[in-house]
Formats: structure tokens, C-alpha cells, sequence
């Protein structure tokens, strides 16, 4: 067999980063046999060879630990950067309606609606202040003005949306969303398997209404992170989200000044 052939062959049942690597270092290895020949100086030529081999560790410190970071910090904020958007369509689709509902059955909210009124003139401290305070907020669900039946129904046609948002991988980036998410399709399980909802027993109805507080409080506060994150990034979205508030009783996507 040829030379040529035989290394053609060997070249073929070799991945191509290795026979990529066995080129370079061949080629490495002929430069430095011409440099050799050319000016007649071993002792320069193996001088500066391990010279440059003994800066390879700081250069794998650079690649690995420094460069790699970077990059992954990098493709990190680009999937959460995605997973906004993913968010925001949950928003749209769901999560807006679903906070207009409950909290129109939370008798509790008549004294804090008004500090949910998000303005323009909100800043990030307004968001972070106002966090903290729904977190220790006293979240009520006044089962019997639920509407039980329309639930159900308004589940029934987004299912399918919600099931799709969860076979996201993106979702792992993102705990608060994904638990608020796994606390909503929960719900929705428990209504869509209920056959009839108009009759259910008391001990039943309570039980639903823990999960809609559950799924309550879960939205209450990724809605909050979700409009701080349209004020720092996306100041047209966050207009039309402050105009559609769902905590606004007279809330319009209408601009009327």
C-alpha cells in the first residue's frame, strides 16, 4: 500500500477533530524542521518550543475557567432573555385573564388594589418594595363567586397552549415560573376532571378553592417580576401592560391621554 493510501486510510477511521489534530501537530512539526534548517540554531528553536509549552497552562486557565464563563453567563441570559418571551405569552394568553378573575373573588384586596396600580413612573425599587409586601399578604378566594363552570371551560380551550409551554427546556432556567406553571395546570386538572362542576360538596369546593390560591399567589408574583422586566427592557410592552393591569377596575387598552 502506498504511503499516501495508507495514511488516507487511517485519516477515514479517525473522527475529523482528531485527524485534525494529527495534521496540526504534523504540520507544527515540519515548520519547526524548516526553522531548524533554515537558520541552523537548535537550541533557539527548543528554547522558544518550551517556552510556548510552558505557557499552555495559563492559556488553558484563560480558555476554561475564565473565557468559558463568559460564554456560558452569556448563553445563560439568552435563554432567560427567550424564556421572557415565553412568559410574556403565557401573560397574554393566560396569566392576565386568570389574575383579573381571582382577584375580583379576593376579599381581601379592596385596601391594596389601588398600590397595584403599576405607573410609568414605577422604579425598580417600586417593583422589589412592592414583592416583598405580596409576599406577607393576607391572599383570600371567596369560593362561592367563583364561577366554576366558565373555569372550566376557559381551561379546557387553553390546555393545549399550557401543555406546550410546559415541554419548554427553557423552564429549567426559570424555577418561579415553572412552579407557578406546574400550580396552574394543577388546577386545571382538577376542574377538567370533573365531570360536573355545578354540584360539587363543600369539602370539594374548598379543596379547589386552595389550589386557586395556590395558582393566585404564584401569578401575583411573577406578574410583578414580569412588568419590572417590560420597564427595563421593553418600555412599548410595558405601556400596553400597564394600560390591561388586571388589578385596574377601569382598566383599557385604549390610550386616552
Amino acid at each position: 500500500m502506498r504511503p499516501f493510501s495508507l495514511i488516507h486510510s487511517i485519516m477515514n477511521r479517525l473522527s475529523w477533530q482528531a485527524a485534525l489534530g494529527i495534521a496540526l501537530i504534523a504540520l507544527s512539526a515540519v515548520l519547526y524542521f524548516i526553522e531548524i534548517e533554515v537558520f541552523h540554531s537548535s537550541r533557539d528553536t527548543f528554547f522558544y518550543f518550551f517556552q510556548d509549552i510552558a505557557f499552555v497552562p495559563i492559556q488553558v486557565l484563560l480558555v476554561t475557567l475564565i473565557i468559558n464563563r463568559l460564554l456560558t453567563v452569556r448563553e445563560k441570559r439568552s435563554r432567560l432573555e427567550k424564556l421572557n418571551m415565553v412568559i410574556g405569552a403565557f401573560f397574554s394568553e393566560v396569566g392576565t385573564k386568570l389574575l383579573t378573575y381571582f382577584s375580583d373573588c379576593d376579599p381581601n384586596l379592596k385596601n391594596t388594589r389601588k398600590d397595584l396600580i403599576v405607573t410609568n413612573n414605577w422604579s425598580h425599587k417600586e417593583f422589589v418594595r412592592m414583592k416583598g409586601r405580596m409576599k406577607h399578604y393576607d391572599y383570600g378566594v371567596e369560593i362561592q363567586k367563583v364561577d366554576l363552570v366558565y373555569l372550566r371551560t376557559f381551561f379546557l380551550e387553553k390546555r393545549e397552549f399550557l401543555l406546550r409551554l410546559l415541554e419548554n427546556p427553557n423552564l429549567l432556567e426559570h424555577e418561579s415560573f415553572t412552579e407557578l406553571l406546574l400550580a396552574v395546570f394543577h388546577l386545571v386538572e382538577e376542574l377538567v376532571v370533573r365531570e360536573d362542576v355545578t354540584s360539587l360538596p363543600d369539602a370539594d369546593r374548598h379543596h379547589i378553592a386552595g389550589d386557586i390560591k395556590r395558582a393566585y399567589i404564584l401569578l401575583v408574583q411573577q406578574w410583578l417580576e414580569y412588568m419590572g422586566h417590560l420597564r427595563d427592557h421593553y418600555p412599548y410592552l410595558f405601556s400596553l401592560a400597564i394600560r390591561i393591569n388586571p388589578f385596574d377596575e377601569n382598566a383599557s387598552p385604549i390610550v386616552k391621554s
